[in-house]
């Protein structure tokens, strides 16, 4: 990378496009409001306008940020983000730190690595995936997800702790998927593309969502393209 940082020139903007679909139940949460008597303890995020649940970008992009971190050892003791230093960050013989390249620096740390590379999109229903909850709708009167019941086991009585119901959406279903990708003069187009191969894989490998230790958000990327042309994590 050069160490002029006077100008950061957009070359390219690049797409990876594909599917995500939950294999096991996803859950990632929303609006709690006000919770009436026999219902739903925990929502999911749902878009206001269709009622259809969604996943935010931003689920994504924390997911695969703090996965990131974790691998090259980059969260500190009090488990707060990784936060950009010049010293270690950006030197004129290193490539720089994955994590400031990938996702950015707060804009008080005057980094000389400049914008985030990754726009992650909300992913929402493929229309497949629409259509089917839409007939379960009708059939069964889903509404694009289903409630679990959990209950919490005092370990020594064995008695119950109290139920809650947690909302989440079913197994199968599929979404979606938009990654962006800004590319600047001096970027080395492999390196980052090879950072985002691994950050996805480990978000197949771990969980995605809430309640991942309980078996909650196993979830599978397919059909990946970029720019149009087949594009594989491994």
């Amino acid at each position: 990378m050069s160490t002029d940082t006077a100008v950061r020139q957009l070359k390219a903007i690049k797409q990876i496009k594909g599917k995500l679909k939950n294999l096991t139940g996803l859950r990632i949460g929303g609006n709690e409001g006000i919770v009436k008597i026999g219902g739903i303890d925990s929502p999911i995020v749902r878009n206001p306008m269709t009622d259809e649940p969604y996943i935010p970008g931003s689920s994504l992009k924390g997911k695969m940020r703090s996965l990131l971190e974790l691998q090259m050892g980059k969260v500190v003791s009090d488990g707060t983000p990784h936060k950009y230093d010049e010293a270690t960050c950006y030197s004129n013989s290193n490539e720089p730190c994955a994590i400031c390249l990938l996702f950015g620096a707060a804009a008080g740390d005057n980094s000389k690595i400049g914008p985030g590379r990754l726009v992650f999109r909300d992913c929402f229903l493929t229309d497949e995936s629409r259509e089917k909850f839409k007939k379960l709708k009708e059939d069964e009167g889903w509404n694009f997800s289903e409630a679990k019941m959990e209950v919490s086991i005092n370990r020594w009585t064995s008695k119950s702790g109290g139920l809650r119901t947690i909302e989440r959406i079913p197994p199968g279903a599929e979404f979606d998927f938009e990654l962006i990708i800004r590319l600047f003069k001096d970027d080395n187009e492999e390196t980052i593309l090879n950072y985002i191969k691994e950050g996805l894989l480990w978000i197949q490998k771990d969980a995605l969502g809430g309640s991942g230790s309980r078996g909650y958000g196993k979830v599978q990327f397919s059909d990946l393209t970029l720019d149009s042309k087949s594009f594989t994590l491994q």
